[in-house]
């Protein structure tokens, strides 16, 4: 077998020496053979389509560690393995771009001083099979939070977790928004930790987090958990937020399907939650347009009641109050396993 000199092969591959040496380093492309006396680097010519997968995803921008998990995998793996990752890019790239249009419209003077009003209804629920209710939440005129305390000290936590939200229900300038998000969170995270200082429980305890703060026309939505957002734009709901779950991991990276996570033995582990330690929020910025309606809950609704049936009761309601309570009586209905927030809230021109 006629080998190729690591120039013949980075010429075929369009990879340059040095990542080739870098990619051998890494045992991600290894040569056929190295010469013992020059230790100059020798390909086999079998090596040239994964040396050109390595370049494609490379340009991608996939990271090495995760081009040699794909690298293993057989095709059809693979092939879901690039469409997961392109997945969060994009989501990515999206957040990514509502954030600089919202910094380029501070820092020209062009961000547009409309403001607008909510008009708001917050119920909570025990359920029916819980004997206590862990979950809290918070409606003001302009912070709307849920939180969904787990663990021995579930209550006292999601407790404090929303009173670091409901602070900020107070005139936050827009260009302080996204720092004020941070922040709370930053605050929320101390108190629960507090807590847990004061008086140390076995087990895992936490509670999630998930909120939307109002500064002139724009929402800015803060998210750390399995609650979630959800707005009805135009007659269709849209989920604004990820489950930070073991099962949404699995779902994002292809291995697993949204029927098959509905019963996955996992499907209720946490891989971000407010625990003490310290947590990436999700933070974004949205616009608050009058119509919009917005729904926050904890998975004691959106596990219960299907989204077609939550989309139903939100368009179908004439005011937030009604929209809650209905909601309420869904989860209730099939069968009340967990406790439920939930907070609606309509965009209105003030």
């Amino acid at each position: 077998m006629e080998l190729l000199t690591i120039g013949a092969f980075a010429r075929a591959t369009r990879l340059s020496p040095k990542a080739l040496r870098l990619y051998d380093e890494l045992g991600l492309l290894t040569p056929a053979r190295v010469d013992p006396l020059s230790g100059y680097r020798l390909y086999a010519p079998e090596q040239l389509d994964r040396a050109r997968l390595v370049a494609w995803l490379r340009r991608l921008g996939m990271p090495l560690a995760r081009i040699r998990h794909v690298c293993a995998l057989d095709p059809a793996e693979a092939a879901g393995e690039v469409r997961a990752y392109w997945a969060e890019v994009e989501a990515d790239t999206a957040a990514r771009r509502d954030l600089a249009t919202f910094l380029a419209d501070q820092l020209s003077g062009e961000d547009d001083t409309m403001t607008v009003a909510l008009r708001y209804s917050l119920r909570t629920d025990r359920g029916l099979v819980r004997e206590s209710n862990q979950d809290a939440g918070y409606a003001g005129e302009r912070v709307l939070a849920v939180a969904d305390g787990f663990g021995a000290r579930g209550e006292p936590l999601s407790t404090a977790a929303v009173a670091a939200l409901a602070a900020l229900d107070t005139t936050v300038p827009a260009g302080e928004l996204l720092n004020a998000l941070s922040d709370a969170v930053r605050r929320a995270g101390d108190a629960v930790g507090d807590h847990l200082s004061a008086d140390p429980v076995d087990g895992c305890t936490g509670t999630t987090l998930t909120a939307l703060v109002l500064s002139g026309s724009r929402l800015g939505l803060v998210h750390v958990g399995d609650a979630r957002a959800y707005l009805l734009r135009g007659g269709g709901l849209f989920r604004i937020t990820h489950d930070h779950t073991v099962v949404r991991s699995l779902i994002a990276e292809g291995r697993l399907t949204e029927e098959e996570a509905l019963t996955h033995p996992q499907r209720a582990m946490l891989v971000r939650a407010l625990t003490g330690r310290e947590v990436e929020p999700d933070l974004a910025l949205h616009d608050a347009l009058p119509g919009d309606r917005y729904l926050l809950c904890t998975d004691g609704l959106h596990t219960v009641v299907r989204q077609d049936d939550l989309r139903d009761v939100l368009a179908g309601s004439a005011h937030p109050d009604d929209a809650t309570r209905r909601l309420v009586e869904l989860a209730n209905a099939g069968g009340g396993p967990d406790n439920v927030v939930c907070v609606v809230a309509d965009v209105v021109a003030a």
